[in-house]
């Protein structure tokens, strides 16, 4: 049996820090950018995130990205 995966979408979420709560520990919030293509490199996407994350103005703990795809058995 051969399983193939057959990619669908990407998305990249850039994690920042915006403030802490009353008992000190720090709150986060992920900012999603969504229809991000799939074939794209790694490397592109994450030049992407930094340069959106630049234009927060919570500090940025970090990004990360998420594939989804479909699992075909052929």
């Amino acid at each position: 049996m051969a399983v193939s995966k057959v990619p669908q979408s990407s998305r990249v979420g850039i994690k920042v820090q915006t403030g802490v709560s009353t008992a000190g520990a720090p709150v986060y919030r992920v900012r999603n950018l969504q229809n991000v293509k799939s074939a794209a490199p790694d490397e592109d996407v994450y030049a992407v995130a930094q340069a959106m994350a630049a234009l927060q103005q919570h500090s940025v703990v970090s990004i990360s990205r998420v594939d989804e795809a479909n699992l075909v058995n052929e």
